[in-house]
């Protein structure tokens, strides 16, 4: 595998990765399910945008809510 497969692969997950840091198991499978899709979509160009950006946005938001928690107590 060379590095640019690797770092594309890291790039793809990156939702998945991050909501990871998150809490709870909803937020993670809809990542999860965001960065396949966006894997399956990444052979068209541009294709895998939506799906990554949308799990982009589930991830920060799991790990903003967590954040928030962890400071109110």
């Amino acid at each position: 595998m060379t590095a640019a497969v690797a770092g594309t692969l890291v790039v793809l997950f990156l939702p998945f990765l991050l909501s990871l840091a998150g809490q709870g198991g909803m937020p993670k499978m809809l990542c999860f399910v965001a960065s396949l899709l966006a894997l399956l979509l990444s052979v068209r160009e541009y294709a895998a945008v939506l799906p990554w950006a949308i799990g982009m946005v589930i991830a920060v938001i799991s790990v903003r809510e967590k954040i928030q928690r962890q400071r109110a107590m």
